[in-house]
């Protein structure tokens, strides 16, 4: 093989590119089931039959059932819808508080960037997952909460990074150059120096999906989250706990979805990290 052909073999064997296609692939399927859950369910997700209480898994239920006698394998379907909205729509409010936040503390500097930092600061303080439970527990159990929650704690991240990358960005020369020609901060900041940041928020976000789908699982567990009887991964597995020894099938198939599911954003996530930073 001459040294053109394995300079061509490298260059089709991309780690980055192979990460994205499989990550998105897992992402793909889940939310392919997600969707079209009511198709491949073949159950009710909520209907209750006692005949067939805790059983193991079979071909009349894939995943069996649980104490209720519900088909687990259409619950976990269904509870993919909620897991992963919160997964993706959970990541949207903080990123663009934490975006706005970091943009013009990095940019404007001075008194601005101070006291912005020190509310960093004073969030940075408290483990976010603490913080969360504190808030969703003050206003109450429930998605629409849990979103609120994410919203006042999850921006402080994003705020950092884009801080740190306007704060080189902004003497750049084609920065620079814009002020000179009389742009405005707004427009400088919005046309010049965001675009240039956009690969790490989205690297960074994808990876963030991962923390915010654990999270709302957390609090499904602790019953803070999604309440019942709308499925949820979470929620399932704290309903299985008491049988773990005898009917392992109600926990071991809501937690190895959740764990699929942040694997496909972890490899999405790799990926886009190896592609966007060469």
């Amino acid at each position: 093989m001459t040294s053109l052909s394995l300079a061509n073999a490298r260059r089709s064997y991309d780690p980055g590119l192979l990460e994205i296609v499989a990550g998105l692939s897992i992402l793909c399927l889940w939310l392919t089931l997600a969707l079209g859950a009511p198709y491949f369910a073949g159950a009710a997700p909520n209907a209750i039959d006692l005949g067939v209480l805790m059983q193991p898994p079979s071909a009349d239920h894939l995943f069996g059932t649980d104490h209720l006698g519900r088909d687990v394998f259409a619950r976990v379907l269904h509870a993919a819808r909620i897991d992963i909205w919160m997964g993706v729509a959970g990541v949207m409010a903080p990123m663009l508080i934490g975006v706005g936040i970091g943009l013009v503390s990095g940019y404007f500097g001075g008194l601005t960037d101070i006291l912005m930092m020190r509310l960093v600061d004073i969030t940075v303080a408290f483990p976010f997952f603490v913080l969360v439970i504190a808030i969703v527990g003050m206003l109450g159990p429930g998605l629409s909460n849990y979103f609120i929650a994410l919203a006042l704690v999850g921006w402080v991240s994003y705020a950092r990074l884009v801080r740190a990358q306007v704060l080189v960005l902004k003497n750049k020369e084609f920065v620079i150059a814009a002020q000179a020609l009389g742009y405005r901060a707004p427009v400088v900041m919005l046309r010049h120096v965001l675009p240039n940041t956009l690969s790490g928020i989205l690297v960074y976000a994808t990876t963030d999906a991962v923390l915010i789908l654990l999270a709302g699982a957390g609090l499904g567990f602790l019953g803070l989250g999604v309440q019942p009887p709308t499925p949820e991964w979470g929620a399932m597995i704290a309903d299985g706990q008491p049988y773990v020894v005898n009917a392992w099938w109600i926990c071991f198939f809501p937690g190895l979805a959740a764990i699929s599911l942040g694997f496909g954003f972890i490899l999405t996530s790799d990926g886009l990290a190896r592609v966007l930073g060469r």
